[in-house]
């Protein structure tokens, strides 16, 4: 994307806004005022109902990445209401339901955009903290806050018959964990699915996969979870990860595992659960690297891949899945002034499943 186009797209910040930053690596938020761009010709203005708090969020918040540029407003589940539209906009009207998640802007026009994995392009804008990930990028701020402007390229329609603030999570989570599935064909009825983790994304990914009609195992270091994954969200069966004898029994069952996990953890005793031809597909980002179990992948022609996020067409297809299988995310709504203890909460993983700011009813100025 040139400069010219980067005026255009990012042009004079015309519209006051409010919103919850970060002002320094403590990760404390607090309120912050700044300026949207005016609404474009291709462009929506919407009016932020709801914002899901992803792990993301409290990373960067707090700079465990190393590129946060502050202040920083987090935020990238994000649904509400259209409030305007640009002369050339065709996929929404004012009063519209749409969406916004990982992704506001991309250069499309390399391989990548042009094949519909705007995620994936090498100027793909992040909705917040662009600037940070990449410094010749215009600075974003994300869904703590009343308003957004986007291109409608990059907006989800959200259909009617879902519930917004169950919805706004899986604008991240749940294409997050969609997509690999279509990807790596781990989308078919009856084969065998094994879900590492239990949280934001594990719980949707469940959901998703017993709507494919898989069969689905969740593995966890947690014993209380296993109640929990099977009555609460329907998994056919649960394995503790640190008991030998449960993952022996399952050895060679499993035709894909989707890990959810970000901690650190080996990944050879995951790969043993694979049948021959299995997949075991990476979505979270260990600070160090595991140990590659390269014997076990090579006398079981296995594969271990990875995944981020989806493009816009993607996304979209999920969101009306969803809707057709009424999936949403289990959710715990909290006021906007609620989020620091929320941040302190997700850090020590007490939330079940998914923490979802009410943006409308509780942001005021």
């Amino acid at each position: 994307m040139s400069g010219t186009q980067f005026s255009q797209v990012y042009g004079d910040q015309q519209q006051p806004t409010y919103g919850w930053a970060a002002y320094d690596s403590s990760g404390i938020l607090s309120p912050f005022e700044f300026s949207r761009r005016a609404n474009g010709e291709n462009d929506i203005t919407i009016k932020i109902l709801y914002t899901g708090i992803c792990h993301s969020d409290l990373h960067f918040a707090k700079n465990d990445f190393g590129m946060t540029t502050y202040p920083v407003v987090p935020g990238h589940e994000i649904v509400g209401e259209v409030t305007s539209t640009g002369p050339n906009v065709t996929k929404f009207k004012v009063g519209d339901k749409a969406g916004v998640g990982c992704w506001v802007g991309s250069c499309r026009a390399c391989e990548n955009c042009t094949q519909d994995l705007e995620n994936y392009c090498p100027r793909a804008v992040m909705t917040f903290n662009a600037n940070g990930f990449q410094p010749d990028l215009p600075v974003t701020y994300g869904g703590y806050s009343d308003k957004i402007v986007i291109d409608e390229h990059f907006a989800i329609v959200i259909p009617r018959n879902m519930p917004l603030e169950g919805t706004a999570p899986l604008l991240c989570a749940g294409i997050t964990v969609y997509s690999p599935m279509m990807y790596y064909g781990l989308n078919r009825p009856n084969m065998h699915l094994g879900v590492v983790g239990l949280g934001g994304l594990g719980h949707v990914a469940v959901k998703f996969a017993k709507a494919l009609g898989l069969r689905v195992t969740v593995i966890s270091t947690s014993p209380n979870k296993r109640e929990e994954a099977v009555t609460h969200l329907g998994a056919d069966a649960f394995l503790l990860s640190h008991d030998p004898q449960e993952m022996l029994s399952a050895k060679g069952t499993m035709d894909g595992i989707i890990d959810t996990v970000s901690g650190d953890h080996p990944i050879a005793p995951l790969v043993d659960l694979l049948k021959v031809n299995g997949k075991l597909v990476c979505l979270g980002a260990p600070k160090s690297n595991p140990e590659l179990p390269v014997f076990s992948l090579l006398m079981g022609r296995k594969l271990i891949g990875g995944s981020g996020a989806g493009g816009m067409k993607e996304t979209q297809e999920m969101i009306e899945f969803a809707a057709k299988h009424k999936i949403i995310a289990d959710v715990e709504v909290i006021p906007m002034d609620y989020v620091n203890e929320a941040m302190d909460r997700l850090a020590k993983g007490d939330v079940k499943y998914r923490f979802v700011i009410d943006i409308g009813n509780t942001l005021t100025h």
